[in-house]
């Protein structure tokens, strides 16, 4: 069976489709499965061996130029890829009305959330088969439901297999270290950084180094800021791929972040994982993970550098009384 799945962005909602992924090549072992995603993501489906063909695409940068003639000469180039394999399922579990266009440009019958499951219901229209999902659990867990659903297998209890590994690190570190994603796309999600240079002189006096990444300039900047403050046992990093990131992450002794795309990957590749949500429900979009991964916070409640180095305790991370 030939199954393409479409789940374009963001970076957490990508990791949190791996799982489904798992899930189809347990019940289909057969099964070639491909996946259309956003270029700047495209580094993590590949992690998965399931997956036959990563298709990028650049659909955000396309909205934005529609108006130029190199746009609908990409988009005509992209619509003959897509089209070259004819799939039994074509499965969006994007939900919205410009993943539900990009799906049909395949050569296959399109499945995804019913209108009352969808994120956008117009885009349910567009499919051949909508499957409705309980929109009151994870997402994880409603992705999973979507792949059941479609392909007409039980939906399995156990806890998800997110199925990656990590690529070979990048850089050989003298010491352990735990990686500090201090960064989101919504200031409301950020921790303080008073927090973030507290608990990681903690880390510190148990013996690790402390890496923050960033992926803006702006982000580095704060970096930067949160290194000076701790001292010698903390670097900011450069801006560098997805998949040198998945190998940073990889090899941590922990990870600490707040809500954003790579603390979600720091728990598919198992790592200790401590999710800082200041402004969103954990029980919709927490770290999930077989084991090794915790959420603290919720909407307007910031977690404080206690609670963090509490769940650092309780993951086995270091024993500070």
């Amino acid at each position: 069976m030939n199954i393409l799945i479409v789940k374009t962005s963001s970076l957490g909602d990508v990791v949190h489709n791996l799982p489904m992924v798992s899930d189809i090549r347990t019940q289909l072992p057969d099964a070639r499965i491909d996946w259309l995603v956003e270029k700047a993501f495209a580094d993590i489906p590949a992690l998965h061996p399931a997956i036959r063909t990563v298709i990028p695409l650049e659909l955000r940068r396309w909205l934005r130029t529609l108006g130029r003639r190199d746009t609908w000469h990409e988009l005509k180039e992209f619509r003959t890829r897509v089209r070259q394999n004819p799939y039994d399922m074509i499965l969006d579990s994007q939900g919205l009305l410009k993943s539900a266009v990009v799906a049909r440009f395949g050569s296959g019958p399109v499945y995804g959330p019913d209108r009352h499951s969808a994120r956008e219901p117009l885009a349910a229209a567009l499919y051949h088969r909508g499957i409705p999902i309980r929109l009151d659990q994870h997402a994880v867990w409603r992705n999973r439901s979507l792949a059941a659903g479609a392909l007409g297998y039980a939906l399995p209890t156990s806890a998800p297999d997110y199925g990656v590994l990590s690529p070979s690190p990048v850089a050989a570190w003298p010491k352990p270290y735990c990686v500090a994603l201090h960064a989101s796309s919504r200031v409301s999600k950020l921790w303080p950084r008073a927090h973030w240079v507290a608990l990681s002189e903690r880390l510190a006096r148990q013996g690790f180094i402390v890496l923050l990444p960033s992926g803006s300039a702006e982000e580095h900047e704060t970096a930067q800021e949160i290194a000076r403050a701790i001292g010698p046992s903390a670097q900011a990093l450069p801006r560098m791929s997805v998949k040198d990131l998945a190998a940073i992450i990889g090899n941590a002794r922990a990870v600490i972040g707040v809500d954003t795309g790579l603390v979600h990957l720091a728990a598919a590749l198992t790592r200790p994982t401590v999710g800082i949500f200041c402004d969103s429900d954990p029980a919709q979009t927490g770290v999930l993970a077989k084991a090794g991964a915790l959420s603290l916070g919720g909407f307007g409640a910031c977690p404080s550098v206690d609670d963090v180095a509490h769940a650092l305790r309780q993951l086995g991370v270091w024993e500070e009384p």
